[in-house]
């Protein structure tokens, strides 16, 4: 098409639902390729693209069809899945934030219905600036990005579950309070901080890890009437093992037994393109800007290593089976 970029793709990384689809099949319809995020650089460009030149160093998440996908040396998209990647920023650097991103944009906007003005007004406060939000595995990679996008649009008590570990990170980029969520009382630890203030004791809840026994049986005690909770899919409902097959639903509100009155929304990040704002100018604009300012930092990022494409990209499964706590998993895709 006209308005569209090749781009060698010199990093992509692993995500979650790589894995969700290599070990469970999940939404898989051959033939298909994997991979949505990715950093290279532009190789060709069509007569109507007008953000970008060859030569030019770019990111973006791009995951619609499979010559846009990122698991490959050359993908070609349209132009509004890519942005420019600043200056003083590596590739390595820039490939762990699109994806991540865009889903932090995405559930803030479609998932817990806050407003995320671009440009920011000066001054700018948000109608819900005092809610409680709490964002349960914090650390997560998407986690990291939605406290920073909350924090930028100025919500002022932002808490987070992650191990111990993460805690001092966390709060480093935006986090009010963190708990550890392995903790056998983190449930009446949460619902403690909040006492004396209005209810629900979290009005906003993301789950970033979406996982019916890790995850969503202690929110489903923290949820409370009038909280609305935000679930990343697919909702797990048996995690893989060496001999078990995962097994997944898309219905997070069906998942577990929720409170009366509580708002269930499966983030569904695939469609964000649906918002005319976040099409044209997320990825093209407020990204590099956001990065470029400072504003969002790139996750702490796992170098896989190998000697071909299909190597590499084993490995990046791997790690993520073995869990990637705290950091984003990235390998390259072009050698050349």
């Amino acid at each position: 098409m006209t308005d569209e970029i090749r781009v060698n793709i010199k990093w992509t990384a692993s995500t979650p639902l790589d894995l969700h689809q290599a070990d469970g099949g999940l939404l898989v319809e051959p033939p298909m390729r994997t991979g949505s995020t990715g950093a290279g650089i532009v190789v060709e460009t069509g007569p109507d693209v007008k953000h970008f030149q060859v030569g030019d160093r770019v990111f973006g998440f791009a995951h619609q069809k499979p010559e846009w996908k990122t698991h490959q040396e050359y993908a070609t998209a349209p132009e509004w899945v890519f942005g420019k990647v600043p200056e003083g920023f590596s590739l390595e650097q820039a490939v762990t934030l699109p994806e991540n991103l865009v889903t932090a944009f995405n559930t803030v906007s479609a998932d817990l219905k806050l407003p995320t003005p671009w440009p920011k007004p000066p001054g700018y406060s948000p109608p819900r600036a005092n809610d409680r939000i709490l964002i349960w595995g914090a650390a997560s990679s998407v986690g990291q990005l939605i406290i920073q996008v909350l924090r930028y649009y100025g919500y002022k008590h932002i808490v987070g579950t992650a191990s111990p570990v993460h805690h001092a990170y966390l709060k480093g980029i935006g986090a009010t309070e963190v708990y550890d969520y392995k903790s056998p009382t983190v449930v009446d630890d949460l619902l403690r901080s909040a006492q004396g203030g209005e209810s629900p004791a979290f009005p906003l809840i993301v789950d970033c890890i979406g996982s019916q026994e890790r995850t969503l049986t202690s929110l489903s005690k923290v949820a409370q009437s009038g909280s609305t909770v935000a679930v990343m899919l697919p909702v797990i409902l048996k995690h893989a093992g060496d001999d078990t097959t995962p097994e997944y639903s898309m219905d997070a509100g069906t998942s577990v037994a929720w409170a009366t009155g509580v708002h269930v929304s499966g983030v569904r990040t695939h469609f964000y393109w649906k918002n005319e704002m976040f099409r044209e100018k997320l990825q093209t604009e407020i990204m590099p800007t956001l990065l470029a300012q400072g504003i969002v930092i790139p996750n702490r990022y796992r170098i896989i290593d190998g000697e071909t494409l299909l190597e590499r990209a084993t490995k990046g499964l791997n790690a993520m089976r073995e869990g990637a706590s705290g950091e984003k998993v990235i390998w390259r895709a072009s050698d050349e």
